[in-house]
């Protein structure tokens, strides 16, 4: 998860004086006071590849612990510990929020809070489904088509077209002849009668459903809590709902120390860190250059994915990695905000 303008609030950046971005968005919105201190001098481009590879670092490092938690229990500890840390920072203002919405019968407000939960859950639930089963840069190409299609849908532009038309060319000629297997993926296997590389285009595909239905519902939920109220209550909606699955697949597991501490670092590298970075880059830039330079993910995914896993990829699937990128930096380049 990444920084969201919509994110209850955690990007409502107009406030802190940063643009709005319709484009790429991303995951990782934690509504953390800044606790990392910047260097001033340091670039904005710099700061947003590094809350990339922070990201990616924190999938690579989800993707070690397969062979032991399995995708399912590995969602658990990350959501687990993202729910922590955000329900320490604003956890009493979004317990007034839901008891205030109680008050006034506010029935329609809770449930865009709860689906946005629902789908945060689902979301992280189908992208480390997918890490298991085919490579990290693989899924997380696909899984771009999510803010890809909202940035486009947003735009009223016919060039936004081709740039559907190339990234849909891309996923294409990326699972042509198969997506290719994760080298981590322990217990992961086929689904619903799909191979086990098509399992992992599936939930790759339902990832980016998902991140797509987040954008829109972040935005709603932002507009109904105010600051981090809505991020936080539907990130506690969503540990709750994996809780099941997660204890149900790795068990006795998750009392591991080493195990603990390893979903600490997760979710810092996959939240905390990158939001940190984010925010700053967007004081620095406009929201366009932002959305540009986040299209760079898929080919670090695959970069992280081939150092910390080994998961080398053939010469036609970095080639429409490449693909996906061009068509995410055109809509980014074209939307407004």
């Amino acid at each position: 998860m990444r920084v969201r303008d919509e994110a209850a609030g955690t990007r409502r950046l107009s406030r802190r004086g940063a643009p709005r971005h319709r484009g790429i968005r991303r995951r990782s919105g934690l509504p953390l006071r800044p606790g990392l201190v910047l260097p001033r001098a340091a670039p904005a481009s710099l700061l947003v590849v590094a809350g990339i590879v922070s990201v990616q670092l924190g999938a690579g490092l989800a993707g070690r612990l397969f062979a032991d938690l399995g995708p399912a229990g590995v969602t658990g500890l990350r959501l687990w510990w993202s729910a922590i840390i955000v329900a320490a920072a604003g956890g009493r203002p979004a317990v007034r929020a839901v008891r205030a919405a109680v008050a006034r019968r506010a029935w329609r407000d809770l449930a865009v809070v709860l689906s946005f939960g629902v789908v945060l859950g689902v979301m992280n639930f189908s992208i480390y489904q997918s890490f298991a089963r085919i490579p990290l840069g693989v899924a997380v190409t696909i899984e771009f088509l999510g803010p890809l299609a909202v940035a486009v849908a947003s735009s009223r532009r016919p060039l936004d077209v081709a740039w559907i038309a190339l990234a849909a060319g891309g996923v294409l000629l990326l699972t042509d002849g198969g997506a290719g297997r994760a080298v981590h993926g322990g217990r992961a296997g086929p689904v619903l009668g799909l191979s086990t590389e098509a399992a992992g285009v599936a939930f790759a595909l339902v990832a980016a459903a998902c991140w797509a239905c987040y954008i829109l519902l972040s935005r709603a939920t932002g507009r109904r809590f105010g600051g981090s109220s809505g991020l936080v209550i539907a990130m506690v909606v969503a540990a709750v709902l994996v809780s099941g699955p997660a204890i149900a697949t790795a068990g006795p597991e998750l009392r591991r120390p080493a195990v603990i501490a390893t979903g600490l670092a997760i979710g810092l590298l996959s939240s905390v860190i990158p939001y940190r970075l984010e925010l700053e880059a967007l004081r620095r830039v406009p929201a366009r250059v932002f959305g540009i330079w986040m299209s760079l993910e898929p080919a670090v995914a695959a970069l992280i994915g081939l150092a910390l896993l080994g998961e080398a990829l053939l010469a036609r699937q970095w080639l429409a990695i490449a693909l996906v990128i061009v068509a995410c930096a055109g809509a980014a380049r074209n939307s407004t905000g």
